[in-house]
């Protein structure tokens, strides 16, 4: 479970450069020019777009052009999640999953991985994926599902993700294997991913 925070903790940092549209604020952002960032974003994110309330939200979680703030990062971020923003649903999912800012609630934290997972978030299937391989959150243990969704965030270039597939190929048969690559193949970005395999689950 240590495993399971720190992988998700880590990945909470690598968003910020991922912004589309928003020229002037996300320009801001990157060229850590904070306080003009945040003048460019609060007004849009006020206004119910989802990019900047995920912008805003990141800004307080980390603390950039404004006090550190995880009760406002969580706010913008859910209001982003709500609409559909797949990075912002990660982020509540790692805040359900971590405690931080909101009661603990792994249920919460899997719904909302499951959500961002289910749109080719490469970090919520790796997240995903650790909960299946470790049977924690309440998941099932499931070597097959956890293969498949480090397949999938592997073709995203996540790199744990292209680890802990390798680990895991060794530890499964040829058919569980063959059954991962199968539902990697079959699934289609914005439909729900498989909550059981037919041949991991006793692995």
């Amino acid at each position: 479970m240590k495993k399971l925070t720190i992988a998700i903790l880590f990945a909470l940092g690598l968003h910020g450069s991922a912004l589309a549209g928003l020229a002037e604020g996300a320009s801001a952002y990157n060229a850590r020019n904070y306080a003009l960032a945040l003048k460019e974003v609060t007004p849009l994110a006020q206004a119910g777009n989802a990019e900047a309330q995920h912008l805003l939200g990141l800004m307080y979680y980390m603390g950039r052009g404004v006090r550190r703030d995880y009760r406002q990062a969580f706010a913008w971020h859910y209001k982003a999640a709500q609409q559909g923003k797949a990075d912002a649903q990660y982020v509540v999912g790692a805040m359900y999953y971590t405690g931080n800012a909101v009661p603990q609630d792994q249920l919460l934290a899997v719904q909302w991985f499951r959500k961002a997972a289910e749109q080719s978030h490469p970090d919520a299937q790796y997240a995903l994926g650790l909960m299946y391989r470790y049977h924690v959150a309440g998941m099932p243990q499931d070597m097959v599902i956890a293969y498949m969704l480090w397949n999938l965030a592997a073709a995203s270039g996540h790199r744990n993700a292209t680890e802990q597939r390798a680990v895991i190929a060794r530890q499964m048969s040829q058919e569980q294997i063959e059954e991962a690559q199968a539902l990697s193949r079959n699934w289609k970005p914005g439909t729900a991913l498989p909550t059981q395999s037919r041949t991991g689950s006793s692995a």
